[in-house]
């Protein structure tokens, strides 16, 4: 983790020229998990919650599967969600600028919600809330895929977790404020969380390095 760290607006607009090539180059099991997130999604879905979406990279394979699915994407960085953009001209896609977190994501209205390397930003408690209103935003038998960075022990966990106050208390950073700050968490918490919220079935469908895919349904 670095030394200091930056509102999370301010890290991603200012990696926005390098960030898709980062993600696709220097992650060597992205390109594999961006493929399979976009295969996880039921293949007869409709419509589609992608949170914390970026630049769409996860959504240039989902279109390849899915060309008419509707997207909803949700992002802090408008110069991501414009790139976004301009990536997929002529697709139906509803994007909105802001957080996630404590957002009314609607009730039953998607068939499917992914999220890719976005969530080990939060805390338990923020996902606990939000990993609720996915649930209620999923149509009954929805599906939420999630591809994120975690961590193998629970000792890893706690070591990132206490080193993200620590730099946040020494820079002065005020509670609720979205700083970039890696805050992961193992496996088995992701997917005590999920049973939480109330998928009925959740299943690890990938592991390789930091990088896991999480299948959650919903009865």
């Amino acid at each position: 983790m670095p030394g200091r760290i930056e509102p999370m607006t301010d890290f991603f607009t200012e990696r926005l020229s390098t960030y898709d090539e980062h993600m696709l180059t220097d992650i060597e099991e992205l390109p594999e998990a961006y493929a399979m997130v976009a295969r996880l999604i039921p293949p007869d879905a409709q419509t589609l919650l992608d949170l914390g979406c970026g630049t769409g990279l996860e959504l240039e394979r989902v279109f390849e599967l899915h060309p008419d699915i509707l997207v909803t994407g949700i992002d802090l960085t408008q110069a991501m969600l414009d790139r976004l953009r301009g990536k997929f001209p002529g697709k139906e896609l509803t994007l909105i600028c802001g957080s996630y977190l404590g957002r009314d994501l609607g009730e039953r209205i998607y068939d499917a919600a992914i999220s890719f390397e976005t969530m080990h930003h939060w805390t338990y408690a923020q996902k606990s809330t939000l990993y609720a209103d996915i649930f209620k935003a999923l149509k009954p038998r929805g599906r939420y895929v999630e591809c994120d960075y975690m961590v193998d022990t629970q000792d890893e966990a706690d070591r990132m977790f206490e080193e993200a106050l620590r730099l946040r208390a020494e820079q002065g950073v005020p509670d609720g404020e979205f700083y970039h700050c890696d805050t992961p968490m193992t496996v088995d918490n992701q997917m005590r969380l999920f049973k939480e919220a109330g998928f009925a079935s959740v299943e690890t469908a990938f592991r390789r390095n930091g990088t896991a895919i999480i299948v959650c349904d919903k009865i």
